[in-house]
């Protein structure tokens, strides 16, 4: 790593090729985070003032830094093909491809939610479902792969769970979510419908995935405790299944009088709020385990990495969900949770956004991985047995 004192800029970097080199998927956690902001601050249930605006401007900087990154990954592959292939037998970068699905599904999701007033509904809804498909597709292929490959291939230690493992399973979630948006853009008939229960097979799929993972993950903090590295904030990304499933139910069961009987539709609705609640309440408590973490962590030194991002996606699907529980039980309390959470949001997304931008300047983000080996869990201060 570069010391933080050390002048190397951007431009002092010999080539392009260079910045290119160690390009991983982890850099699309960037567009997820961004993009985040602008749909929750499009839906959130407090506006105020210039705040869609402010979503529009949100959205715009997501879909530059998504085509930006895009262009770039081709070139990288194209210039780099072993370093590019070597990601996916990477214990730790490989989790993260699912970022990439999630980028697409969210720009996606931000055409609808908030391009439609730039670039006019039918060519939003025209993109949101290019978007779409492509973010499925991709997040269906991860949600198999990874774990596969962690399955057969992977060396996994016994305190190697991290939050980084919901990556690859949480896009299937987000296509839900995301999916239920594009129900009332569609003709009504057994498409609308099939569109409406395959985004619940694929809540199902991640669902319990990530319940399976995020048992490992507490497991791991119980039996091992944290690393204590810049991996720590990957703890956020629990929230990401947690705070976007809420959003899947509460989104489905709004459309779902479109595609199924008035019966079943008043049933997903109430679903969405004996789901939701029970779920928001895990999550509330995993906000307080992850900030004291976090909070300790830092004071200890913990470098600044691309794992930031964790603190902005998923403390967005948060806001979201709770914008969705907002809506469906219209209580004043959800409606000011939404409100202080996006508040959060903000600060984390502009804490991370600086500190990206003057590492990449400094070049720091785009030098290789430092190969210290696998990366142990340990409490703190250590334990020590007494004296007998």
């Amino acid at each position: 790593m570069v010391a933080p004192h050390q002048p190397w800029l951007l431009s002092s970097l010999q080539s392009p090729g260079q910045i290119l080199g160690n390009l991983g998927p982890n850099w699309f956690a960037s567009v997820m985070g961004t993009g985040i902001v602008a749909t929750a601050a499009a839906t959130l249930p407090v506006q105020v003032r210039g705040q869609q605006v402010f979503a529009q401007v949100m959205w715009t900087l997501a879909a530059i830094l998504l085509v930006v990154l895009v262009v770039a990954v081709v070139a990288h592959w194209v210039r780099h093909p072993t370093v590019a292939r070597s990601h996916a037998h990477n214990p730790q970068m490989a989790h993260f491809y699912g970022a990439a699905p999630m980028a697409f599904l969210t720009v996606g999701a931000g055409a609808l939610l908030v391009g439609k007033s730039l670039i006019g509904e039918r060519a939003a809804v025209g993109l949101d479902a290019a978007l779409w498909t492509m973010g499925t597709i991709g997040g269906l292929f991860t949600a198999m792969t990874i774990p596969y490959l962690m399955f057969t291939q992977h060396k996994v230690e016994a305190d190697a769970a991290f939050g980084g493992w919901l990556m690859p399973v949480v896009p299937p979630m987000v296509s839900a979510a995301t999916g239920a948006l594009l129900i009332p853009h569609m003709a009504p008939g057994t498409g609308r419908t099939t569109m409406l229960y395959g985004c619940y097979a694929m809540f199902g799929l991640s669902l319990f995935a990530s319940f399976i993972i995020i048992t490992m993950v507490w497991s791991r903090l119980a039996h091992f405790g944290t690393s204590g590295t810049a991996r720590v904030p990957t703890l956020w990304i629990v929230l990401g299944p947690l705070g976007q499933s809420i959003t899947a139910v509460g989104l489905l069961g709004a459309n779902a009088h479109l595609a199924v009987s008035p019966q079943l539709a008043s049933g997903m609705g109430i679903f969405s709020i004996l789901f939701g609640v029970p779920v928001w309440g895990f999550a509330v408590l995993w906000i307080g385990l992850a900030t004291a973490l976090t909070v300790r962590t830092a004071r200890q030194g913990m470098p600044f990495a691309l794992t930031w991002w964790s603190l902005t996606f998923p403390v967005g699907t948060f806001v979201t969900g709770t914008t969705q529980l907002a809506l469906h039980t219209e209580l004043p309390a959800f409606r000011y949770a939404a409100a202080i959470a996006y508040v959060g949001l903000l600060g984390t997304w502009c804490l991370v956004a600086v500190r990206t931008a003057r590492g990449s300047l400094r070049g720091n983000l785009f030098l290789p991985p430092p190969t210290t080996g696998a990366i142990k869990a340990h409490k703190f201060p250590p334990v020590t047995t007494p004296p007998t």
